[in-house]
């Protein structure tokens, strides 16, 4: 990945979800949801502060979140969909999901 964001803006991939719905419909590309649901693939440094320190992103690499539905911006890179969002469109981490 050549991708590093700066300052308190983090970079993620969507888990995409199954497919089929109950009952074996396979539901087409145009119909389904996108997910907001993703794991974060990179994080930047940390948002600088009035006072010249810097605070510290609190997620981590390899950290499954949550974000709104239109949060980010969709970027294309090596073939694959990312999301660079900042650390305030974040939701929610799900716990129990960092790599060790």
């Amino acid at each position: 990945m050549n991708i590093r964001p700066l300052h308190d803006r983090i970079l993620i991939r969507r888990i995409e979800k199954e497919e089929t719905a109950r009952g074996g419909i396979i539901i087409p590309d145009s119909a389904k949801e996108k997910p907001q649901e993703a794991e974060v693939i990179a994080v930047g440094t940390g948002k600088i502060l009035e006072n010249g320190q810097r605070l510290p992103v609190d997620v981590r690499p390899g950290d499954r979140i949550l974000f709104g539905k239109y949060a980010g911006s969709e970027i294309k890179s090596e073939g694959r969909e990312y999301l660079i969002l900042t650390e305030n469109e974040v939701l929610g981490v799900i716990s129990g999901s960092a790599k060790k």
